[in-house]
Formats: C-alpha cells, sequence, structure tokens
C-alpha cells in the first residue's frame, strides 16, 4: 500500500552533549519517508533548493522512496540549527532559514493521488489543507503540527483537524492547542474537533493513545546509546502510519501494535546523528526490538 507524505526536507546543524553534525539531512519528510518505508511505499511531496546534492537522494532512492513530487527550485535548501542539553525532550532552535521552503506550495503528482494513506507532516495548516484538495479517498489521513503554528494559526488548525482521522503532536503541543493543563482533558477536547483518535509523543517516556474512547501507552525502551533525538518524533509517526499502511487493519489492535512500531523506528533514529542509524537498519533488527518493547510491558494477570 502507499502513503502520501507532504513535509519538509532540510539541512540540520545540531549539537547535543554527545557530539555534532554539520549541514547534515534532516526534514520531517525525510525522517518519516526513511522509517515509513520499511512498510509501505513512500511518495514524497517537498522541495529543496539547487545545492541539495545528489547522495542524498540517492540514499532516499535506496528506501524505494518514490521522489517524483520532489520539486528542485533555484535557491538554497531549508536549513535548521538547534542543541539539546541533557533534557533529550527539549531543543533548543538557534537558527533557521527557511530558504526555497518559505514560498513552497505543494503539488500532488496525478499519480499519488490515489494514495491509499496521506501523512500531513509539520507544514502550514492552509498547506495542510490544500494538500487534502488534491488526493481523492485515501482511507486514513494522519497529520502533525508544532507550536508555532497552534500559537499563530489556530483557527486555520482546527479546520485540518475536522479533515483527518489522527494526529500526532507531543504533551506541550497537547496542552498548548487544547488551552487545557490535564493532559487527559486537553486530549478529549481536541477530538471533539474531528480526529478519531491522538497520539500524543512524549519523548523517553514513550506515547500515548486515545482511539475511540479508549487510552494506550506504549512505553520507551530504555537505551544505552543515545546521541541525537532530533526526527525522533517524524520517525515515529513513519514506523506508525507505516504499518497501518502496510496491514490496512485500522481496529484497536492494529493501531497499537502500530503504536510500538513506532516507538521502534524512534528508538533507533536517536542512536546516531542525522538518518545515519536509519542506512544501516535491517527489518530483522526491527522485528527483534519489537519483541523488546512486548517483554519490557509484558505482565501476568493476578
Amino acid at each position: 500500500m502507499s502513503i502520501l507524505v507532504v513535509g519538509s526536507v532540510a539541512f540540520d546543524t545540531v549539537r547535543t552533549p554527545f557530539g555534532q553534525a554539520e549541514e547534515v539531512l534532516g526534514g520531517s519528510a525525510t525522517y518519516f519517508s526513511a522509517a515509513a518505508s520499511f512498510f509501505a511505499d513512500v511518495r514524497l511531496v517537498a522541495v529543496v533548493g539547487e545545492d541539495f546534492p545528489e547522495h542524498h537522494l540517492a540514499f532516499l532512492r535506496s528506501r524505494k522512496v518514490d521522489l517524483r513530487g520532489l520539486q528542485r527550485v533555484p535557491g538554497r535548501t531549508f536549513r535548521w540549527v538547534g542543541e539539546y542539553g541533557f533534557d533529550l525532550n527539549q531543543a533548543r532552535t538557534l537558527d533557521t532559514q527557511l530558504n526555497v521552503f518559505a514560498d513552497f506550495a505543494p503539488e500532488i503528482p496525478e499519480e499519488y493521488r490515489d494514495s491509499d494513506v496521506v501523512f500531513l507532516a509539520n507544514i502550514d495548516p492552509d498547506l495542510q489543507r490544500e494538500v487534502l484538495r488534491q488526493v481523492r479517498r485515501p482511507a486514513l489521513i494522519a497529520a502533525d503540527t508544532m507550536n508555532y503554528w497552534i500559537a499563530n494559526k489556530a483557527e486555520s488548525l482546527r479546520q485540518t483537524l475536522g479533515l483527518v482521522d489522527t494526529l500526532l503532536i507531543n504533551d506541550a503541543e497537547t496542552r498548548h492547542l487544547a488551552g487545557e493543563a490535564n493532559l487527559v482533558q486537553a486530549a478529549q477536547k481536541i477530538l471533539t474537533w474531528g480526529p478519531r483518535s491522538l497520539v500524543i509523543k512524549r519523548g523517553e517516556y514513550g506515547a500515548l493513545m486515545i482511539n475511540n474512547g479508549d487510552w494506550f501507552a506504549a512505553p520507551a525502551l530504555p537505551l544505552e546509546a543515545v546521541r541525537d533525538p532530533t526526527g525522533a518524533g517524524d520517525c515515529f509517526a513513519g514506523g506508525f502510519v507505516g504499518y497501518l499502511a502496510n496491514t490496512m487493519n485500522f481496529e484497536d489492535a492494529s493501531v497499537r501494535k502500530a503504536m510500538i512500531m513506532g516507538s521502534v523506528m524512534a528508538s533507533f533514529n536517536v542512536e546516531a546523528f542525522s538518518l545515519d542509524r536509519l542506512r544501516t537498519l535491517t527489518y530483522d533488527e526491527i522485528e527483534a526490538r519489537y519483541r523488546a518493547f512486548k517483554r519490557l510491558a509484558q505482565f501476568e494477570d493476578l
């Protein structure tokens, strides 16, 4: 089955307590595509500048990501500079240069418009709805957003939420969007605006989901090697949406498995800078870590 993802492809410069990386491959759509490609066919719509090197495209093609929707235009590619302290749940943005991404207008190729699943990565909610106007009848629409859009385009975001099935955001964004301090009350309020389910990403504390009124908690796996959390949320979304696209089963049991698969992909991503861990990752490793997650939270009845 096929996934259409629309978002950013970027160059990141990142500093963490465990090292740094300069001008490495990043972007929400890039991380999502690499993670989701282990489970389903991915069709990428994004924009890069004329400075974007061929070897990054070669990596995405090696993951069987369809790049016919990737626009290359004159100018420089989107750049982000950030750093993390020992609290790896919080990134401090030092510099953002939108460059060609500032004028990004998603054009969905005709051959992408029948995609089975659509993932709207972190872009302007006006653009997210423009994407939905160009596709036909996807079985699942999932979306991400961030505090900037919550603060500056709240009404537009509310309109987008009325069109999506699943929203994936972190816990701070959940509270900000709903205007509620209590996470449970915030989640329940957001669901009244349209989504069928809400996935709340909580970094090293795992993830929560409310789906059809039922809650589910996915743990985070204790890891010895954590280098860079950049893109972990996007890889979580890639694993989550990718698994659902693979099965096309949206029943509660399947969605719970997708939550764990999202956690699996995020756990691999943080082990190296940029997408370096995903470059060498195998499906056998994914299956083994899925089993490790199952053992982590397994317990018997009284």
